[in-house]
């Protein structure tokens, strides 16, 4: 099979590799879109890849073309999406259907190979049936819709309360449209991307507000009092300080994203957390129990429902697979905006 392999630091090369046979328990898919996620990015730039060489790539659709022993409830051709972390399944945390913090797990795409090939090997657990009516395209992007989710559940989110979202990427977007879903009074997307923020007004944002074209204090002027929930997605300097002022006395923080340089918060600025009386919380991936959690199992209904939607601006376009590392460099570049996918071939549509 072909499979993009990343040998060094800069070095991802399209070559042919040994087909992957499925073990016991497991199942062979034959991909067919499988996105580039930020996390991707210094995999491939800045010595972040656990072990060389590796197949990238955790964000997968496909179709199961080969099941391993004692494999049942899935049959042979059936669209699946990819769930990349393998938990131990035996440790206190796993224990607790806390998956997200094993910390003996394996990560599809990171610890070992993963879908930036024409075929991959997961565990059967870590395939999640779709209905063929959902594109693969789509499919490719059920992961950042885990991630908001798992946030929203986490923060404790209350129908009818206000909500901000800092960060119009495409985990931030479905954060919107989960938001919305659960009945949310005023949701307020904040970004720098105009792209972003199209979208988010298309997806039903109730105020979309650009850090490039007003102060800080001209968005805090739009939030009167604060919200009730905020939810940063971009792990932006900015937006993580933001967040503190953003939030209702009584109110809570999740941060999502993952911040990429160091963040200093001033005295004055974490006060804020004690004079609101304010919850700030983490979160980190999507799973509970029983794995890999509801927040799979709703994602491929609302999707199905085309209650999930994919808008100009989530997805910045899809690419040969063969060409990813063009792919990247338009990333690096920022010559394109939103998610890039990869085809890794053409499949029928259901």
């Amino acid at each position: 099979m072909k499979a993009l392999v990343l040998k060094n630091v800069c070095d991802l090369v399209w070559e042919e590799l040994p087909i992957p046979e499925p073990g016991k328990g497991e199942v062979r898919v034959k991909v067919a879109v499988c996105g580039i996620c930020g996390s991707d990015m210094p995999r491939v730039y800045d010595h972040a890849a656990h072990s060389y060489p590796i197949v990238l790539g955790h964000e997968f659709s496909g179709i199961i073309d080969l099941l391993g022993e004692d494999v049942i409830g899935l049959e042979q051709g059936e669209h699946v999406v990819g769930v990349p972390l393998i938990p131990c399944g035996v440790c206190p945390d796993c224990a607790a259907g806390n998956y997200s913090l094993c910390s003996k797990y394996s990560f599809v795409g990171s610890r070992q190979n993963g879908a930036m090939a024409e075929y991959v090997v997961v565990p059967a657990k870590n395939v999640v049936p779709i209905a063929s009516s959902i594109s693969f395209e789509q499919a490719a992007t059920f992961e950042p819709s885990t991630v908001a989710l798992h946030a929203i559940r986490l923060a404790g989110f209350e129908k009818g309360s206000s909500a901000v979202i800092l960060g119009c990427g495409i985990i931030g977007l479905y954060a919107l449209q989960w938001l919305k879903l659960l009945g949310a009074s005023t949701v307020t997307v904040v970004g720098r991307g105009l792209v972003g923020l199209d979208a988010a007004a298309t997806l039903g944002a109730d105020r979309c507000l650009s850090t490039a074209e007003l102060t800080q204090e001209e968005i805090l002027d739009q939030i009167t009092g604060g919200c009730n929930y905020v939810f940063e997605s971009a792990g932006a300097d900015q937006t993580m300080k933001l967040a503190l002022h953003a939030v209702a006395k009584k109110g809570t923080v999740c941060y999502i994203g993952t911040p990429k340089s160091e963040i200093t918060f001033s005295v004055s600025l974490w006060e804020q957390i004690n004079r609101k009386e304010c919850v700030v919380t983490g979160s980190w991936m999507s799973y509970s129990a029983p794995f890999p959690g509801d927040e799979w199992r709703m994602t491929a209904e609302y999707m199905e429902k085309g209650l999930l939607r994919i808008v100009p601006g989530m997805v910045a376009g899809l690419y040969s697979m063969q060409n990813g590392w063009e792919a990247f460099e338009l990333l690096r570049h920022g010559k394109v905006k939103g998610r890039v996918l990869l085809n890794a071939m053409e499949f029928p549509r259901g």
